[in-house]
């Protein structure tokens, strides 16, 4: 635990917000250590951690599955999840006061499921994903109820290359009158990727304008790939 929290104490939020404001993403490296990478992966079969399972290929997601966590999550994540929360609500919090919406998220992930709860929000969202050969996620957008926060992260947990073939992390960008644009990422093992969940705002010549983002996966063309994924918000029940 002590690592992890040095390791989020290190990162240089002040950039990540510049990313976040400019590109809708940023990588931040090696969040995460090789060994750290390797305990997730082999907890991915201790049924215990999970309150559910989902085979992608049966609700035409994608091919390969995924797990969500329970709560109490496991005390790392919950650490991840919490202190990475309280640097994007302010970034969130500019991003609708651009785009004039009245929402106003608050300064801690506890006060942001208490708003979950008034929604009958009360699922944990955080989940890890596993693909192997052919395996990939279709575009789409994690919002899981009325709460949602504008943005959410995933951790590598193989290396690229060593561990698996393929399998690139895509976003695409729709903007009002034109072609969507497609961004095409490769993070390392260990590094996390923070994106966008719905939209973000982006100026034009008359203010600025909502850009909807999705994202998803492509398809692996060797190997195993794992990740684990942290939406703040929770569930309907």
């Amino acid at each position: 635990m002590e690592q992890i929290i040095e390791r989020l104490n290190a990162i240089n939020f002040d950039d990540v917000a510049e990313s976040m404001h400019g590109k809708g993403y940023c990588t931040v490296p090696q969040v995460l250590t090789e060994a750290m990478c390797k305990q997730i992966i082999d907890a991915y079969d201790e049924q215990q951690h999970y309150r559910k399972t989902v085979i992608m290929e049966r609700y035409r997601f994608g091919l390969g599955e995924y797990k969500y966590f329970r709560y109490p999550l496991p005390p790392p994540i919950t650490e991840i999840r919490e202190r990475v929360y309280e640097q994007l609500a302010p970034v969130a919090n500019s991003w609708m006061k651009a785009l004039n919406i009245d929402t106003v998220y608050p300064p801690t992930l506890s006060t942001l499921h208490e708003l979950c709860r008034d929604k009958n929000q009360h699922l944990p969202t955080v989940l890890i994903l596993k693909y192997g050969t052919g395996g990939h996620n279709t575009l789409h957008q994690d919002l899981y109820g009325e709460v949602f926060f504008p943005i959410q992260l995933v951790l590598f947990l193989n290396e690229p290359g060593e561990d698996y073939g393929g399998g690139e992390f895509v976003l695409t960008q729709q903007n009002p009158r034109a072609q969507s644009k497609a961004i095409v990422l490769q993070p390392k093992r260990g590094d996390m990727l923070l994106f966008t969940t719905n939209f973000r705002p982006v100026k034009g010549s008359k203010g600025y304008y909502r850009a909807q983002m999705r994202h998803g996966v492509s398809e692996l063309h060797w190997g195993e790939r794992h990740t684990l994924g942290i939406i703040f918000h929770d569930a309907l029940s």
